[in-house]
C-alpha cells in the first residue's frame, strides 16, 4: 500500500484548492486553510469553491478551518499557496510555531513588490533555513482540479526534501520532476506573468500569430538572461517552469495574466481591469519588479520594459509595440 503524507495547504484559492484536491485523491490526509473564518465555513458546508473553483467538489475527508496553528501542526508538508504579496504576513505568523521535520513547499508565482524578494527568500528571512521546495510548471488550477493531466516541477537546496515532496505528490494526473535549481523556479513562474500580460496585449491590438511567437520567444530570453544574472541556471527556463508555464499561461482560457493584457490592449485602464478580477493577476506587481531588477542587474529586458510601462506609465499599447519594432537591428541569441 503506498504511503500517505500529511499535507496542510495555506491558501483556498484556486491553486491551493487544486493542490490540496491533487493530494486528497492520492490518499494523503489533507487540511486546507482559509484566512476567512466566513469563507472557511462556506467551504466546509457547500463542499465546494465556489469563488474559485465552481463546480468542482470538495471531498468530506478533507479538514477546512481557519485556524493557522492548526493548519501547521496538522501537516508534514505546509503548502504555502498565497499569493506573493500576502505571504510575508502569513509567514510572520507561523514564525511561533513549532517546524520542526515539517518541509514548506513555495506554489506562489510571483514577487514580493516592495523588498523584490521571491516567495522562498521571504519564507527563509523570516523562518530562518527551514526545509523549503518551490513547485511550479504549466498548471492551471481548472485543469488540476479536474484531473487533465499535468507535468510540475519542483526543487530545493536539500534534494532529499524534492524527493520526498515528489513521492508524496506525484501520480499519473499530477506527475513531478526535481530539477534543483530553486532561483530557476521561481523566477521562470514570476517572469512568465509579465510575459504573459505582453502576449494578452497583442490579442487586444488583434495582431496575429506571428507577432505573439516572436513576443513569446525574444520574451523567454529576456526571462533567461535576467534570471541568469541573479544567480539561475539557464536551462531551468526551458524546462517545465520556464517555457511550459509560459506556454499555458499565453494560450489558457483561464490565463488572468494574459486577460489583464488583451484588456488594455483594447484600452481599458489597468485600475478599472483589477477592480473587476476576484482573483490575483501576479503579473501586474511583477512587472513592476522585474522591470526593477532587470535595471539594477543590468539586463536591456526591452519587452518588460514596455510591459511596464504600459501598465505603470499608462503608455499606449500601440505605441509600445512600435517602439520595440523600431528597435536597432542585432544578433539574435546574446550570451546570458
Amino acid at each position: 500500500m503506498p504511503k500517505s503524507f500529511k499535507v496542510s495547504v495555506l491558501g483556498d484559492g484556486g491553486w491551493g484548492t487544486a493542490l490540496a484536491l491533487v493530494n486528497a485523491r492520492k490518499g494523503n490526509d489533507v487540511l486546507l486553510w482559509s484566512i476567512f473564518p466566513e469563507y472557511a465555513k462556506v467551504l466546509h458546508e457547500k463542499r465546494e469553491n465556489i469563488k474559485f473553483l465552481p463546480g468542482v467538489k470538495i471531498p468530506s475527508s478533507m479538514t477546512i478551518t481557519s485556524d493557522l496553528s492548526k493548519a501547521v501542526a496538522f501537516g508534514d508538508f505546509i503548502v504555502l499557496a498565497v499569493p506573493s504579496q500576502f505571504l510575508r504576513n502569513v509567514i510572520f505568523k507561523i514564525k511561533g510555531f513549532t517546524l520542526s521535520k515539517k518541509i514548506f513547499v513555495s506554489v506562489a508565482k510571483g514577487l514580493e513588490a516592495k523588498t523584490l524578494a521571491s516567495p522562498s527568500q521571504i519564507t527563509h528571512s523570516i523562518l530562518g533555513d527551514v526545509p523549503l521546495v518551490a513547485l511550479a510548471g504549466p498548471s492551471h488550477a481548472e485543469e488540476v482540479a479536474r484531473e487533465i493531466p499535468t507535468l510540475v516541477v519542483v526543487g530545493s537546496k536539500r534534494p532529499e526534501c524534492s524527493v520526498k515532496t515528489q513521492e508524496a505528490f506525484h501520480d499519473s494526473r499530477f506527475r513531478v520532476y526535481v530539477q534543483n535549481d530553486v532561483t530557476g523556479i521561481e523566477l521562470g513562474g514570476a517572469f512568465k506573468n509579465v510575459i504573459a500580460i505582453g502576449a494578452g496585449l497583442c490579442d487586444g491590438l488583434k495582431l496575429g500569430s506571428n507577432t505573439k511567437a516572436a513576443l513569446l520567444t525574444r520574451g523567454l530570453l529576456e526571462m533567461t538572461q535576467l534570471g541568469v544574472r541573479m544567480g539561475a541556471n539557464p536551462n531551468t527556463f526551458f524546462g517545465l517552469s520556464g517555457l511550459g508555464d509560459l506556454v499555458t499561461t499565453c494560450i489558457s482560457e483561464y490565463g488572468r495574466n494574459l486577460k489583464v493584457g488583451r484588456l488594455l490592449g483594447e484600452g481599458r485602464k489597468i485600475k478599472d481591469i483589477l477592480s473587476e478580477m476576484e482573483m490575483v493577476a501576479e503579473g501586474v506587481e511583477t512587472a513592476r519588479s522585474a522591470y526593477q531588477l532587470a535595471r539594477k542587474h543590468g539586463v536591456t529586458a526591452a519587452i518588460i520594459s514596455e510591459i511596464y510601462k504600459v501598465i505603470y506609465e499608462d503608455k499606449d499599447p500601440a505605441q509600445a509595440l512600435e517602439d520595440l519594432l523600431s528597435r536597432e537591428a542585432h544578433e539574435e541569441m546574446k550570451q546570458y
